[in-house]
C-alpha cells in the first residue's frame, strides 16, 4: 500500500470523490485521513466562546486516504517505491519516462 508513504507536506492529487482531479498539499495527516490545503471545504457553526467570534466557519474536512496519491511536479499521480540511495538512506523513487526520480528522503522514526 503506497499511501502508508503520504505525510505532511507531501503534494497528492485527489482519485475519487466531489474533488476528483485536485492537487494540494497535505496539511495533516490523521491516522487514516488526511487534510488537504483548500479542498473538501465544510461549513461549520460555532457558538460563541471566549475566543472565538460566533457564525459559520469554512474549515477543511478530512479525506480518506485511500482517495488520494502522491504526484508529481506536473500532478500527474505516481507510484512511489522504496530504494537506497549511494550514502545508504532510504528514498522514495519514482519512474518517469524510463529514470527513476527521487521524490524524497524518507525519515526514521525516532524510538
Amino acid at each position: 500500500m503506497s499511501n502508508k508513504w503520504i505525510r505532511k507536506g507531501d503534494k497528492v492529487v485527489v482519485i475519487a470523490g466531489n474533488e476528483k482531479g485536485q492537487v494540494a498539499n497535505v496539511l495533516v495527516r490523521l491516522g487514516d485521513r488526511v487534510k488537504l490545503e483548500g479542498l473538501n471545504i465544510r461549513k461549520k457553526h460555532v457558538k460563541p466562546k471566549q475566543r472565538m467570534q460566533p457564525g459559520i466557519v469554512d474549515m477543511e474536512a478530512p479525506l480518506h486516504i485511500s482517495n488520494v496519491r502522491l504526484c508529481n511536479e506536473e500532478g500527474k499521480p505516481v507510484k512511489v517505491k522504496v530504494k537506497f540511495g549511494k550514502d545508504g538512506a532510504k528514498q522514495l523513487v519514482y519512474t518517469k519516462a524510463g529514470k527513476e526520480t527521487v521524490y524524497r528522503d524518507v525519515k526514521k522514526k525516532k524510538d
